[in-house]
């Protein structure tokens, strides 16, 4: 990479790797897989160098890009079984889906290490040891750096189901002087819609097809599914799910659920009949990241709400009670509104007696959809870009999402306009919208197999993108 403003970034990768370090012993007291093989980061590896280019790198920044290159790379195999892997991350939770998915796929020689750091001499380390022949970038990943690296050893680099926001966009014209070179040197984009392609166009990539989102072709775990829908024909309330939380909005969400609670408590008063009977329905959060899980549980705390986390249920939520309170024929104690208390509440409240229930374990993403009438759309309540409601609606869960949905605006609107989704302006209208669903057997029922439909009717994007790579997978 030359150029001044590509000496400078180079220059403030390489001292800033000290600052990564810290950042990464900070975030492993949270989630200890920051803490393994870290000098992967900076080029330095326990395997064996490569001795000929055989492996094809994919790079798969997080969760969701993993599970997205999951898809592909699926098919990828099917027809070429004795590809060999490199996969790369950026997160914890991303690298341990890698993990999971070379289990499930793996074949001997197959290699998974961190991305590195895009200083260049790691990034020099990096091509050097494993000496890939194609990159695939997932989505979004661009890293000046390694993008120069690539082109300067004539190695092939690709973005697969390429997304780029108005506001990624602007934030790239601002550094036009380093994003320019380093898209303009892919070897091609294939864009997920046609607003995608028009923003890679104008930062110079070579954009050289529109094949949909990868996304629509994941197909839920029908194990999973299957169980959630079991667990919710065993329920009296609908159960109202807020998938993929962010951090700024669960806040909110308690909050609405808190006057909730408290309503139905001074009714049950007022009635003198018992407070569970009174509850018009159930709240299910799943927080996008699972170092966040005790801080929601601690948050719905201090909102006074009780909570109950999956990973506390030995079997579907009525199976999980409060045995002392149960045998004791006693009425579920309340815990302090307080985040010491969060522990304790998660520990001794059941499932049926909890206001929330805490969707704390990774990989279950289908059982929560099967398990919830009506999914809130986590990320579009703040100004997040909004999650990934294409599972969602490929589970047969109708989904309420508030004005954020840049990262997915195509889906997010043809997913609005086909009646699979809602959209409201803010937190307090979207509980309110998605209880009125969830009681609303017939409307409930369309938005269902809308969903179905949407989700059906955009696949393909795999098949497209694995013919277009034909190219770049001839044998060397």
């Amino acid at each position: 990479m030359s150029g001044w403003a590509g000496a400078l970034y180079s220059v403030l990768m390489t001292l800033g790797q000290p600052l990564l370090r810290r950042k990464l012993a900070r975030r492993g007291r949270v989630e200890p897989g920051y803490l393994e093989a870290v000098e992967e980061r900076f080029g330095h590896y326990r395997q064996p160098p490569e001795t000929a280019s055989e492996l094809v790198w994919v790079h798969a920044v997080s969760l969701g890009e993993t599970r997205t290159a999951a898809v592909l790379l699926r098919s990828l195999r099917a027809q070429h079984p004795a590809l060999r892997l490199l996969l790369t991350h950026g997160t914890a939770t991303g690298r341990e889906e890698g993990r999971a998915l070379l289990k499930s796929i793996g074949r001997p020689g197959d290699v998974q290490v961190w991305q590195p750091w895009d200083s260049p001499a790691a990034v020099v380390r990096f091509f050097s040891h494993f000496r890939p022949r194609l990159g695939l970038l997932m989505e979004t990943e661009i890293w000046p750096n390694t993008v120069a690296e690539s082109k300067r050893r004539g190695m092939p680099l690709v973005l697969v189901n390429g997304r780029l926001s108005a506001k990624s966009l602007k934030q790239a014209l601002r550094l036009s002087a380093l994003s320019l070179p380093a898209y303009g040197a892919l070897s091609a984009v294939y864009a997920q819609t046609e607003e995608d392609a028009q923003r890679f166009r104008l930062l110079g990539a070579p954009v050289a097809g529109v094949f949909g989102n990868l996304k629509f072709d994941a197909t839920p775990d029908a194990a999973q599914l299957a169980r959630g829908r079991k667990w919710r024909e065993t329920l009296a309330q609908p159960v109202l799910m807020f998938a993929s939380s962010r951090e700024g909005e669960e806040d909110e969400f308690l909050k609405q659920i808190s006057a909730f609670s408290q309503a139905g408590r001074a009714q049950a008063a007022m009635n003198s009949v018992a407070y569970q009977s009174s509850k018009a329905f159930k709240a299910l959060i799943v927080p996008r990241h699972p170092q966040r899980f005790d801080e929601v549980a601690a948050l719905a705390a201090q909102h006074g709400l009780t909570v109950s986390r999956r990973s506390q249920w030995a079997g579907s939520p009525a199976d999980s009670v409060d045995a002392t309170a149960a045998s004791a024929g006693l009425p579920q104690a309340r815990p302090a509104p307080s985040a010491a208390s969060a522990a304790h509440a998660v520990a001794s409240v059941g499932a049926m007696t909890a206001d929330v229930w805490l969707g704390d374990s990774l990989g279950e993403m289908a059982l929560y959809y099967g398990l919830g009438d009506v999914a809130l759309l986590g990320g579009s309540f703040a100004p997040l870009g909004g999650q990934n409601l294409i599972e969602a609606a490929a589970c047969g869960c109708p989904v309420v999402m508030g004005p954020h949905t840049f990262n997915f605006l195509e889906a997010a609107a043809l997913a609005e306009a086909e009646g699979a989704a809602l959209r409201v302006a803010g937190m307090a209208e979207a509980v309110q919208a998605g209880l009125a669903l969830a009681g609303d057997s017939a409307a409930l029922g369309k938005a269902v197999a809308a969903g179905l439909a949407f989700a059906a009717r955009n696949r393909g994007a795999t098949d497209r993108t694995v013919v277009a790579l034909q190219h770049f997978l001839q044998p060397v």
